[in-house]
């Protein structure tokens, strides 16, 4: 198997304002064409690592890539090929998203103006601005200002895109407008963005990292965060006495608890395991071996990345 390309990786990267320690031995991981959703409370150290990354501030000690190349000292060829959207992106309200992106695009772009139109066009179509491509800025919503934001990072044909809290202060529309372009721009860049909205990490994200006070406390897929955190676990609503399946059950190695508990005349049955795979072809063929037993229903728990997150950061604090 060919390994997967980092495009971000940082060696204990620390950062001190005087005594106050922001950010601790930081080593961060992002592969090529991820989305990874970078968590933390207020404080954490969020800001202070984009910074060090943007090349806007230099650490304190440990050192950091972004495509292989050093952040400090090669800060200017990494920021030719990143696009960056702050939290709140400002823009001259009298212009048109056209003749921003025009604006922006100029700083990259060199050659004939059809070209760069071509560009612009297709950045605003991307991003599902293209129908009000020429209307002054002031009259955009929340939304259409982000989006038109994240076209801005997006004209110079990044490899990397920092986003900063993207679907902030947005209605569930701008939000949902917001994930459906990240979701488009996953096949051509990859995408680090923070945020506090943790039910548009676990939609979006392949990845997850969570600091606290400075320091990293977790990395790694949505799925395995869920899995190390809670267990996978599966819920029958049954009909009939489930002791001897419990009993059976707890026979299998592959299986680490079954708990029985009972809800309006039915009976409760929560089974964690420690294969999925196992308990895909399996688990349901075990119970049904009971004759005696119906089932109702049969599901796997669907984990919760906030009951992670608050566990995780409660449990460092």
């Amino acid at each position: 198997m060919v390994p997967v390309q980092s495009v971000i990786q940082t060696q204990n990267l620390s950062k001190n304002y005087g005594n106050f320690q922001a950010l601790k031995s930081l080593n961060l991981n992002v592969p090529a064409n991820s989305i990874v959703g970078f968590l933390g409370p207020n404080g954490a150290g969020k800001s202070t690592t984009i910074k060090l990354l943007l090349g806007l501030t230099k650490p304190t000690a440990g050192s950091g890539t972004i495509f292989g190349m050093d952040i400090v000292n090669e800060n200017q060829d990494i920021r030719r090929r990143v696009g960056y959207l702050a939290q709140n992106p400002n823009f001259y309200e009298h212009m048109t998203a056209r003749q921003i992106m025009d604006f922006t695009a100029r700083f990259f772009f060199r050659g004939p103006d059809n070209l760069i139109r071509a560009r612009i066009d297709k950045t605003l179509k991307l991003v599902g601005l293209d129908d009000k491509a020429d209307r002054p800025v002031r009259g955009f919503s929340g939304g259409e200002r982000q989006r038109l934001g994240i076209a801005q990072a997006q004209v110079n044909y990044p490899d990397l895109l920092i986003l900063d809290e993207p679907a902030a202060a947005l209605d569930p529309q701008g939000r949902r407008d917001v994930l459906e372009v990240m979701e488009k721009l996953r096949k051509h860049t990859t995408i680090f963005f923070s945020t506090h909205i943790l039910d548009d990490v676990q939609r979006v994200s392949d990845r997850v990292i969570i600091l606290n006070h400075g320091e990293l406390i977790a990395q790694g897929s949505v799925e395995e965060l869920l899995s190390a955190s809670l267990g996978l676990n599966y819920r029958l609503v049954l009909k009939g006495d489930a002791s001897r399946a419990q009993k059976h059950l707890q026979s299998f190695a592959w299986i680490q608890d079954v708990m029985i508990g009972h809800q309006n005349g039915k009976t409760i049955m929560t089974i964690v395991v420690k294969d999925v795979d196992l308990a895909e072809r399996a688990l349901l063929r075990e119970v049904l071996s009971d004759e005696n037993l119906i089932v109702l229903e049969f599901s796997r728990n669907k984990q919760n990345l906030e009951e992670v997150f608050l566990s995780l950061v409660e449990g460092a604090a």
